[in-house]
């Protein structure tokens, strides 16, 4: 291939708009390598990784113990599907649960098809054990959630460029605003209800925390209402709020737990739903299931994500460098920068809030000025700036980083 007089980068840039399906719009970087922390673009320039694959690489990027596990087993067995038993997925089994302190674990791949399975898990559990009239059971939903693409995840979403010419939708899905108790006390008196599924902490949608009393609160009304709790903490998971689930925050277990993201290191797509015997034994041989889910490769690689963020104590790193970034950032731009609105976060999962009146290019403007500088966060919803960096970042690598992002928006030169 000629390269004619572009830039390296440029050469990318065009190919994937030229062969690419046009469904994301990244920023104009290319990258090539990451380490740890730090990303590197096709020109060697390096980066602070403020997103992590939207928390996905957690354990930092390419982590030696990690991609030990991968080629080990990449050298002896990839893939058997699930026609036979293979001798990685018992012992993963076996770890997860002991891990999370569940019963049963249904291994898939991506975050949304852990998403589709809770569903699926769940009303088959309202059919077979709460007695709900065949094809009626109905989940709740938060507004604002966001836990894929696929149709039924959009079904559930109050994102209009998400549903718009993408219908018709998947019926049984109730829609509750987030962080309201009383919508939500409503709708649970429905008995065809099977459950609530919900974001502890809504990250696509901003960054957006709940009162504190609000997650137990809901839990508790789902169990008055024998309805099933249930979590999805595919970006919320494995330290990345300072705990190892965000639900520990708040004192409570939820009855499906949805992992992802993290899950894999940032390695290969891996996914998990966790829950107890009562639920998950209620889908017999035959009738849910995939044909990589468990497969020995991603399990000798998750077993090895969740050790190192178990012997790196990743979730305590995150919960104090979570702090020095809120702190730092709070003290140097709400007094100076007017259209700073809000910083807020838990952990190292953390937004910055720009003022809706303001230009609404200028949270991208300020992202592709931080790119400059030599750190890359994405905005979300025009006005925010989600800011997750990899929980292995030390307290000199944070002071560095915040620096980057202070000056950058006070600055005010994009």
């Amino acid at each position: 291939m000629q390269m004619n007089m572009l830039t390296s980068s440029d050469t990318f840039i065009a190919q994937e708009d030229k062969y690419g399906a046009h469904n994301y719009h990244p920023l104009p970087v290319v990258l090539k390598k990451g380490k740890g922390v730090y990303v590197y673009d096709v020109d060697d320039k390096k980066y602070f990784d403020f997103l992590s694959a939207y928390s996905a690489v957690n354990q930092g990027h390419c982590h030696p113990k990690i991609i030990d596990a991968l080629i080990v087993q990449s050298q002896l067995l990839t893939l058997t599907s699930r026609a036979f038993y293979n001798n990685q997925l018992g012992p993963y089994e076996e770890y997860i649960t002991s891990y999370f302190g569940y019963d049963k674990v249904l291994p898939m791949n991506t975050g949304v098809e852990g998403g589709e399975t809770a569903v699926k898990l769940c009303r088959r559990w309202g059919y077979t054990i709460k007695g709900i009239p065949e094809n009626k059971a109905k989940i709740i939903f938060a507004s604002g959630n966001f836990w894929g693409r696929t149709l039924g995840a959009i079904s559930s979403s109050t994102d209009e460029s998400s549903r718009n010419k993408f219908g018709p939708f998947m019926p049984g899905y109730v829609i509750v605003p987030y962080n309201n108790l009383e919508e939500l006390e409503k709708e649970l008196q429905d008995p065809h209800v099977a459950g609530f599924m919900i974001e502890p902490i809504q990250g696509e949608a901003g960054v957006v925390l709940p009162d504190a009393n609000y997650l137990k609160s809901a839990y508790e009304l789902c169990k008055k209402n024998k309805v099933l709790f249930i979590a999805d903490e595919v970006q919320t998971g494995i330290g990345r709020t300072g705990a190892r689930l965000c639900c520990d925050h708040f004192g409570f277990k939820p009855d499906i737990l949805i992992l992802g993201k993290a899950l894999s290191g940032g390695v290969l797509p891996v996914s998990a739903v966790l829950s107890s015997d009562e639920i998950m034994l209620t889908i017999k041989p035959g009738e849910h299931g995939s044909t990589f889910g468990g497969n020995p490769l991603a399990c000798a690689v998750a077993t090895a994500a969740l050790k190192v963020a178990e012997e790196e104590n990743l979730a305590e790193n995150a919960h104090k460098m979570g702090i020095l970034f809120r702190k730092t950032l709070i003290e140097e731009l709400i007094p100076e920068v007017p259209f700073v609105k809000e910083i807020r976060g838990m952990g190292l999962l953390n937004a910055i809030v720009i003022d809706k009146e303001e230009s609404s290019e200028k949270a991208l403007k300020i992202c592709l000025k931080m790119a400059e500088n030599g750190l890359l966060a994405k905005p979300t919803h025009g006005h925010i700036i989600r800011f997750a960096p990899p929980l292995i970042i030390n307290e000199k690598q944070m002071k560095e980083a915040c620096a980057i992002i202070s000056e950058t928006i006070k600055s005010d030169n994009f």
